[in-house]
């Protein structure tokens, strides 16, 4: 008998019931704050990052996030050192999703630890499974990109623009297209 929460199962991988009030408790809080930093003036830096360190479950001391972001729970993101993404970056965070330092994300990326069963009556249902996303250090995501559950993007990689990321792609490599793969080492 599994006695774990549903957000316990999040958090382990399992299938969980997204509709659970404990995580829709949680996605609000996220969401409101999502609003609030979203609304700030682009020139309120301290205020910004005041938010952010307090949504994140781990955020370095120098980061721009620009306006506008969304992510679901917050606590589940941790940024490195000299993080950067441009506007309209989306971060579905019911699993962990880990940046290393000096990760540059271009606009209109989206990061997915969030996945729905094929059966279509557990789909129904509500229930959801999460697996993490991880980020190594010195990458560089070009625009459109879409970063799908599971996956791992090694150390000072470059995902070309509007690449579909299914797969892990190693260290030191240029990779791109739909769906992603290595072109050539860097």
């Amino acid at each position: 008998m599994n006695n774990l929460n549903e957000k316990q199962k999040m958090l382990s991988g399992e299938l969980y019931d997204a509709g659970d009030s404990t995580l829709v408790e949680e996605r609000q809080r996220c969401k409101d704050l999502c609003f609030e930093y979203n609304h700030l003036l682009p020139s309120k830096i301290e205020e910004r990052k005041s938010i952010i360190k307090n949504l994140f479950g781990k955020a370095a001391d120098r980061f721009l996030i620009e306006q506008p972001f969304y992510c679901d729970y917050g606590y589940n993101i941790e940024i490195g050192e000299n993080f950067y993404t441009n506007h309209n970056v989306i971060i579905l965070d019911c699993a962990k999703v880990t940046f290393g330092g000096n990760v540059f994300i271009a606009p209109n990326c989206g990061f997915y630890t969030a996945g729905h069963p094929l059966d279509t009556e557990q789909r129904n249902r509500g229930l959801e499974d999460a697996k993490p996303i991880t980020v190594g250090n010195n990458v560089w995501i070009g625009g459109g990109c879409t970063i799908l559950p599971g996956v791992t993007i090694g150390d000072n990689t470059v995902i070309g623009a509007g690449s579909l990321v299914v797969k892990d792609i190693p260290a030191n490599v240029l990779a791109f297209g739909n769906p992603c793969k290595v072109i050539r080492e860097i």
